[in-house]
């Protein structure tokens, strides 16, 4: 039997004829499970998760349209396509099956060339579908990614946090907030132009990611503005890692048109903890006010908002 097709075929027939028939037209392309009853499709579907189906009208305990139904109600993520057998010819049947979930049909006696010729298109219907869920899954990717640094973006900030707001609610764990922007910018930019702006953003970005578990979220909100979000720590530790990233930043040297650059960011830092917390909304703001306060205290420091428990 064929074993190097990458997807399996599940061949549900009591009929240990037509098993055979489908054994010399389909192995020696495609890899095959066979099922001889209608609960032994469905545990070995559960099982081997097959992309294509190929299943028999009439079956001693399920019938081929309840088992598309079964299929269709508990496939997870890929789809599956499948091809009914029926040795009934009415359109009526024909029509049921369809509407039961079946992609295809095929009408015993068949012949081994259009068997063949069906399970092709197929799996280039397979093919089609997953060539869609992975457009789909970069899209939704690029939706929630900083082109610019690979980071997440803002809305992706917000989903991931406010389901951890909920959980730090509910545990009773600590909740913190860090609002980060690079001092004097607009000046690198002006001075050194947009590339070294580039370089910049991405190196903080780096520094950023390298002091965040990977429990933890850091991202970019827009121009030269991040935002952290991590749990579990002591005000004193929360204090120790902004500090920890602000200092490695301001020791990173940057060479721009043969002139050495160092470049600065001021943090504002807000936690919350207990059982009733506020919107995430409003801890961000918390944090951006202590950013703000540490502007215009200097720059380059790390402000901590009065704590708020609950």
């Amino acid at each position: 039997m064929h074993t190097d097709h990458p997807h399996p075929i599940l061949v549900a027939d009591d009929s240990s004829v037509f098993r055979k028939l489908m054994e010399i037209t389909l192995s020696p392309q495609y890899r095959l499970i066979f099922a001889k009853t209608g609960q032994e499709a469905v545990e070995l579907f559960s099982q081997h998760a097959p992309a294509l189906v190929i299943v028999d009208w009439i079956m001693p305990d399920r019938t081929g349209i309840e088992i598309c139904k079964h299929i269709r109600s508990h496939s997870q993520g890929s789809y599956t396509y499948i091809i009914i057998l029926t040795a009934k010819a009415e359109k009526d049947s024909v029509v049921a099956g369809l509407r039961a979930g079946a992609d295809d049909y095929l009408t015993k006696p068949f012949h081994n060339d259009e068997l063949l010729a069906r399970v092709g298109v197929g799996f280039r219907n397979i093919g089609l579908h997953q060539e869609i869920a992975a457009k789909n899954l970069l899209l939704e990717e690029l939706a929630l990614t900083d082109a610019l640094t690979g980071l997440p973006n803002r809305r992706a900030i917000e989903d991931w946090a406010k389901r951890q707001l909920c959980a730090a609610a509910r545990y009773r764990f600590s909740f913190w907030v860090v609002a980060a922007d690079l001092d004097h910018f607009k000046t690198v930019n002006d001075t050194y132009g947009h590339e070294a702006g580039d370089t910049v953003l991405k190196t903080f970005s780096q520094i950023l990611k390298a002091n965040s578990r990977s429990s933890d979220i850091c991202g970019r909100i827009g121009g030269e503005e991040f935002l952290s979000v991590f749990t579990h720590a002591s005000k004193q530790n929360a204090q120790l890692v902004v500090e920890r990233i602000r200092a490695a930043l301001e020791e990173t040297r940057f060479v721009f048109d043969g002139r050495n650059l160092a470049v600065t960011a001021t943090f504002g830092l807000a936690g919350v903890e207990g059982p009733n917390l506020p919107p995430f909304g409003e801890i961000v703001a918390r944090a951006d006010a202590a950013l703000y306060s540490a502007k215009r205290h200097g720059r380059n420091r790390v402000e901590i908002a009065d704590s708020e428990s609950s």
